[in-house]
């Protein structure tokens, strides 16, 4: 009898049969390996995975709203002693999670704006530790390491504050140190250099530390007891300890690491930060916003109403010789959603408020292009007699919020894009322009973060930064903003006046000292006499050099690293 065949089956150890066995080996394999990774946490193990991320927790409470800046270079240290001796791609997992566990919550004002952007932002900023921390694996290998490693948090900062679509420079090294002696470095070579110190404090300690852990004394019966230790004497060998010579230069190691590092900051105590100069009475005006979130902007009228309410009580302040007369007056970006030129109300409003109290008001306002299809955000210069003049436009709108590159592909897929009906327009010109009796550098918002754009408009004689909170208030943002400003007025050697729709507003010295502060979603105005400076600092001077010079460090160093792992590679 003919043997009976199933055309739809293969015969018996045909190619789909070994297909079929070889799945489930597959599938095996797959399952002892995630396992393992979950015993083991990976090639790092768990103990260095633990620290990575513990080292972004401890970094984000350096920033505002904690402002526990000890921590700043105490956290480098720790991912820096996770990074230390591990392969690049090792090393480069380890930084994406110690970045993801600092920017999820250094970044969560955001959340407001919608959990999923939140997310994606600090994700997405992440990422740029990754080739940081393969090339920290890799240069900690040399001699000199804490400064090379150094160079290569300037080099992550550079890059993530220039790319993508103009990048975003929050939560560098720099703003976490504000208000400590490393601050007053910025006068010198501006925030890439307190980034650098930072971190240079940070790899400081963590070789102090390793010194330290070579100084334990001998187990009995290792190589350490019996006088002898690794091939390059640090420790690390068969013993785990090291020699009594290599003890003695553990010593010196750890001891040096912890002068350098108080030389350091001590020595940035030492630079002075004048605040000498001619004197003007200014006015920083908050008027609030009618409530908190995205709803506001559906309440331009209102907006616009308490802006020039609180004008006209500073007006009657005035005249009942309650405070100084100001010379001139800031509003915040946003105080006018109302296109002044286009709607007499809003024109009316404003110069009503602006001829009360006598003097030039800068004005922030949203208007229209000529050709009506973007939006232009402006500081306007309103003099009490001839009206609106010069203005400034915002040359760097924030990307998915005031503009939306792939705008087309974009709004179908993600339909809170919608609330963006129109880009703005990015401006060209400079901020720098005439308020009242002196010459004033205006930035917007978040251009505070970017080093450009503030030393561009330093060239005025006060720094003002309007801006609108509202959408992140009562969140982090508010607070790291104005911890920028106070970097920046020392970096610069300026007063700074931040107007803020809703809060945080202030009015901050050459040096860095609070003068004024505001409390958030209330109405506010303040009033000081603060210097008007036409020194130049070193660091305005020098412009990008610095950070240069400090990014082809990085890079020098680990292309050294590369080319002296490849050699040894070579030789075993």
């Amino acid at each position: 009898m003919a043997q009976e065949t199933l055309p739809d089956r293969p015969p018996v150890g045909g190619p789909a049969d070994a297909g079929a066995a070889a799945r489930p080996g597959r599938a095996a394999r797959l399952g002892r390996a995630a396992r393992r990774f979950l015993r083991t946490g990976g090639r790092a193990g768990w103990p260095r995975t633990l620290v990575a991320v513990a080292a972004g927790a401890l970094l984000c409470l350096a920033f505002p709203p904690f402002d526990l800046t000890p921590l700043g270079p105490v956290a480098i240290a720790a991912l820096t002693l996770a990074l230390r001796g591990q392969r690049a791609r090792t090393g480069a997992w380890l930084g994406f999670l110690g970045g993801a566990a600092f920017f999820l919550p250094t970044l969560d004002g955001l959340i407001p704006v919608g959990p999923d952007a939140w997310a994606a932002l600090s994700l997405v900023q992440a990422l740029y530790f990754i080739p940081m921390g393969a090339a920290i694996a890799l240069v900690t290998r040399l001699p000199g390491w804490p400064v090379w490693t150094a160079a290569l948090w300037v080099a992550q900062e550079a890059l993530r504050g220039r790319e993508p679509f103009g990048g975003f420079p929050w939560a560098r090294l720099a703003f976490s140190q504000t208000a400590t002696p490393l601050t007053h470095y910025a006068s010198v070579g501006g925030a890439p250099l307190v980034t650098f110190l930072t971190a240079l404090l940070g790899g400081l300690l963590a070789a102090a530390a390793v010194a330290a852990w070579r100084l334990r004394p001998p187990r009995r019966g290792t190589a350490a007891d019996e006088g002898t230790t690794d091939d390059e004497g640090t420790g690390e060998g068969t013993g785990g300890t090291a020699s009594r010579p290599g003890r003695r230069r553990a010593a010196v190691s750890a001891g040096l690491a912890l002068v350098v590092a108080g030389a350091v900051t001590g020595a940035g105590a030492l630079i002075p930060t004048p605040t000498d100069g001619k004197h003007v009475t200014v006015a920083v005006i908050q008027g609030n916003v009618p409530r908190l979130g995205l709803d506001f902007l559906g309440q331009r009228k209102a907006v616009l109403n308490n802006h020039v309410k609180a004008t006209h009580e500073l007006a009657a302040e005035v005249r009942a010789g309650k405070v100084a007369r100001p010379q001139l007056v800031v509003w915040p970006e946003n105080s006018s959603d109302l296109d002044p030129y286009t709607e007499p109300d809003a024109y009316r409003a404003i110069d009503g408020a602006v001829k009360d109290v006598g003097v030039p008001v800068l004005v922030g306002a949203l208007t229209d292009t000529p050709d009506r299809k973007m939006v232009e955000n402006r500081g306007i210069v309103w003099d009490p007699v001839t009206g609106p003049g010069d203005y400034y436009v915002k040359r760097h709108p924030v990307p998915f919020g005031e503009y939306l590159p792939y705008r087309d592909v974009l709004t179908k897929i993600i339909k809170r894009f919608e609330l963006i009906p129109r880009d703005f327009a990015k401006g060209t010109r400079s901020g720098v322009m005439r308020l009242g009796p002196v010459d004033i550098g205006d930035v917007i918002c978040f251009e505070v973060a970017y080093d450009r754009e503030v030393r561009d408009v330093s060239r005025g004689r006060i720094l003002i930064v309007q801006t609108n909170n509202a959408t992140y208030g009562r969140t982090s943002l508010p607070p790291q903003q104005i911890a920028m400003s106070r970097l920046r007025a020392v970096e610069h050697g300026r007063t700074i006046l931040v107007a803020a729709t809703s809060g945080i507003s202030a009015i901050v010295a050459p040096d860095g000292r609070m003068i004024d502060r505001s409390r958030e979603f209330v109405p506010d105005i303040q009033v000081a006499s603060v210097p008007e400076r036409t020194e130049r600092t070193l660091a305005d001077r020098v412009g990008e050099v610095p950070e240069w010079v400090l990014v082809a460090v990085g890079i020098g160093a680990l292309c050294a690293a590369a080319w002296t792992t490849a050699r040894k590679n070579e030789e075993n």
